[in-house]
């Protein structure tokens, strides 16, 4: 089963894309900033990250930038998720080592089709 964290300081945004995911077949895990984060992803082994721009202690531009880094789990493909919809902040997003950038809210079928876009996941 593909495992996804999900990151976003809010709570309610953070149920909503569990509840989606669960039921779309996957597996996740939550953190509510960046270095939350960080360290569950040296912890644990992620397929997807969903990432929130603006969180506490650590935003996701900062977040996907040190996880790049990370040679040992760089690879995973990573969705930013924001409320930010100006053409710099997706822009930001990319540079900083985003896949894939969304606007919220994101509807159900957006999220699990991202989701298995970026897995290889055709047809599922």
């Amino acid at each position: 089963m593909k495992r996804v964290l999900i990151i976003d300081d809010a709570a309610t945004v953070r149920m909503y894309h569990r509840g989606i995911l669960k039921q779309a077949g996957y597996e996740t895990d939550e953190a509510v900033n960046g270095v939350e984060a960080l360290e569950k992803a040296f912890d644990g082994q992620f397929d997807l990250y969903l990432v929130d721009v603006n969180m506490p202690k650590m935003d996701g531009y900062s977040f996907l930038r040190k996880l790049r880094e990370a040679v040992e789990i760089r690879q995973a493909p990573a969705v930013m998720i924001s409320t930010e919809a100006e053409e710099h902040d997706e822009t930001e997003a990319y540079l900083s080592g985003a896949n894939l950038y969304m606007i919220k809210p994101v509807r159900p079928e957006q999220l699990v089709q991202c989701a298995r876009l970026l897995l290889g996941e055709r047809g599922r």
